[in-house]
């Protein structure tokens, strides 16, 4: 099994209900299954959206990296997803952030996320989850990572 960390976020419509859709998605097909809090978080590169609602997953999985994208996908997707505008609003943002300590590069994943440790919206609820873990490829802990994070965009708890 593998250990997995996911962001959650909704800027559009019922941003509380696509996020308890996707917490419920998650209990229901994962192992062991956490969550941190709700944050709401000032929009980052595209500012002219409505904020997000964020938080962050952990579980335990047997799916590889592609298959757990697949199931993402089709998350977001039940959620009325579309993808429109890159980082434009949308109802419902699933990222796969780290899954175990692997780093891949592959054309429809990387990992870890690739601007993980640049996202206060990120950091901060993994931080709540994982303080002490170690981020792949990275000479630093989850809250290193935040403590040096140049963002500095709002994160609040909602």
């Amino acid at each position: 099994m593998a250990l997995v960390y996911v962001s959650l976020g909704s800027n559009l419509g019922e941003r509380e209900k696509f996020l308890a859709q996707a917490r419920k998605a998650i209990e229901k097909s994962f192992a062991l299954p956490r969550f941190s809090k709700v944050y709401e978080t000032e929009p980052v590169d595209l500012l002219d959206q409505p904020w997000f609602l964020n938080q962050v997953a952990e579980f335990q999985t047997d799916l590889a990296p592609e298959s757990l994208l697949e199931w993402v996908r089709a998350l977001e997707t039940q959620a009325g997803r579309q993808r429109e505008a890159p980082k434009g609003p949308r109802t419902l943002d699933v990222d796969i952030l780290l899954y175990d300590d692997w780093v891949l590069e592959a054309e429809e994943l990387v990992l870890p996320h690739p601007r993980l440790e640049h996202r206060r919206h990120v950091l901060v609820p993994l931080a709540e989850l994982a303080p002490d873990k170690h981020l792949p490829g990275s000479n630093q802990t989850v809250v290193e990572a935040l403590k040096r994070v140049e963002d500095k965009s709002e994160v609040k708890p909602f």
